[in-house]
């Protein structure tokens, strides 16, 4: 065993237990948060407009300052763009995330001096807590890689960004640069498809024993292995061990993964943003994501069936309870306040707090008010699976209301690696598993307002094609599960068989 194989043991024994420490106290850890995110911001522009000398409970915080998406926030986020100080933190960002355009454009999420290291040590913690609980190290000698965003940064009124992932690549520990690819140079390129040839080229002789990345990036480039070398990913990279990924669920892809590599391996979810970095899976036995109560962020809670009621109730970490759909509101030491990022979360336990991710708020089907969300449509695709031979590469939802003959219907678009003999059976199956899942569903199905899904079989590379068609394919992007409404539907659809 080497130096720094040892050396990471001992880390991550010391890690865990601080991990422990504060995950075993979490209402008293986030009151410590909370009252430290206030009496930091007290003397900024949004510290005195909502009166935060006043502020010592949540319940006064909740009094005094609305909850906010980019969009209500961006008047003070506008100031520190101009490079106005003190505007929602002390002094100024470190960096800007740049994010996906909204209605008014790229966005703009600060990252400060003080929410920098939470982003950097959530992720090392995440490694440190399978090493503590497997006592696997030796996979630390080996190569890393993390299928990434440019790290090239541009300035913005004295204020460097980037893409999230890029920004996070100048803050690699020395001890991990000997072990890192691939090359700077091979992550600058900002085309897609060179950059993954010369990343196979980088990696295809190296002893590469940890990958990360989204899962339909990473099984693009594990196919692009397969396809140079002529052999499985497990004999080509004999001591590959573990398998990093956040954004989307592992579930659909595990299977073409575990053919791809031609074993199986371990895995680590983890859940970043712009915004923070949330929670990451601690555990290999328990199910959910440890969610992150020492970061410097400040979590609420609202049910996700009441987000859009005049007045929801709010709940905080010592009121949630488990298996509830609820919109995360968080508010950070990067001077978001009670920022609604958008997405949903269910908690699987609360000793210690771990959960899921659901979905998005606007990420969902409910043309018919059946309120769908992800991790529903998600779970009954593998429920489905079981019951059929099939290997999915990606999948989307969209609701058909107005078809050419029958009642309305969720449409399914799946790009399948290896395509069902019936797909009406396999329609049928998921269809049966998501009433099992959606009671909303169910009553629909019954009564008869909607038909059984249908499945729109797409060839290989649709989804790239789309993703390409509008300026997202690689890096961190990935497409919505769901949809309100036939966008990504009808940019599919001129790629059907």
């Amino acid at each position: 065993m080497s130096i720094k194989s040892i050396a990471a043991k001992l880390f991550a024994k010391h890690i865990t237990k601080k991990i422990v420490n504060w995950s075993s106290k979490p209402v008293e850890t986030q009151q410590r948060v909370f009252e430290t995110l206030i009496a930091s911001a007290s003397e900024t522009q949004f510290g005195k407009d909502h009166h935060f000398e006043t502020i010592s409970t949540p319940e006064a915080f909740r009094k005094n300052v609305p909850i906010r998406d980019y969009e209500a926030l961006k008047p003070y986020i506008d100031q520190v763009v101009e490079g106005v100080p003190n505007i929602l933190w002390p002094g100024k960002p470190l960096y800007f995330a740049k994010t996906s355009g909204t209605t008014s454009g790229a966005k703009y999420i600060p990252l400060t001096k003080a929410s920098m290291p939470t982003h950097i040590n959530a992720a090392r913690n995440a490694i440190l807590c399978y090493i503590a609980e497997t006592g696997r190290s030796k996979f630390v000698d080996g190569k890393m890689i993390f299928l990434q965003g440019n790290p090239k940064l541009e300035e913005k009124n004295g204020i460097k960004l980037g893409r999230l992932s890029g920004i996070v690549a100048h803050f690699v520990p020395n001890y991990l640069q000997k072990n890192r690819l691939p090359s700077w140079e091979t992550n600058c390129i900002d085309d897609w498809e060179t950059k993954l040839n010369a990343v196979v080229n980088e990696t295809i002789s190296e002893d590469m024993t940890v990958f990360s990345g989204i899962p339909s990036w990473v099984q693009t480039y594990f196919e692009k292995l397969v396809e140079n070398s002529g052999k499985p990913i497990g004999k080509l990279y004999k001591n590959l061990e573990l398998f990093i990924y956040g954004g989307v669920n592992y579930e659909p892809y595990r299977s073409k993964f575990e053919q791809l590599i031609g074993r199986k391996i371990a895995s680590i979810e983890l859940y970043p943003a712009s915004e923070g970095f949330f929670a990451f899976q601690d555990s290999q036995t328990e199910k959910g994501m440890l969610l992150q109560l020492d970061s410097g962020i400040f979590y609420e809670f609202i049910k996700a069936e009441e987000f859009y009621d005049e007045n929801p109730q709010v709940y905080t970490i010592a009121t949630v309870e488990v298996n509830v759909n609820y919109v995360m509101i968080i508010s950070t030491n990067a001077g978001l306040w009670r920022y609604n990022l958008g997405d949903t979360v269910m908690f699987v336990n609360k000793n210690p707090y771990r959960l899921v991710v659901s979905g998005r708020i606007k990420h969902f089907t409910s043309a018919f008010g059946e309120h769908v969300i992800a991790k529903e449509v998600e779970e009954s695709l593998q429920i489905a699976s079981e019951q059929f031979p099939i290997e999915i590469s990606e999948f989307t939802v969209a609701p058909q209301i107005n078809p050419k003959e029958g009642l309305p219907y969720h449409e399914w678009f799946i790009e399948f690696n290896n395509k069902p003999k019936d797909l009406s059976q396999l329609a049928k199956a998921i269809d049966q598993a998501l009433q099992q899942q959606n009671s909303y569903y169910k009553d629909l199905r019954e009564g008869q307002m909607l038909q059984c899904l249908k499945i729109t079989s797409l060839p290989k590379h649709s989804f790239a094609k789309h993703m390409e068609s509008i300026g997202k394919l690689g890096g961190q992007n990935k497409v919505p599960r769901l949809s309100n409404d036939r966008k990504i539907a009808e940019s599919l659809e001129q790629f059907k068989r």
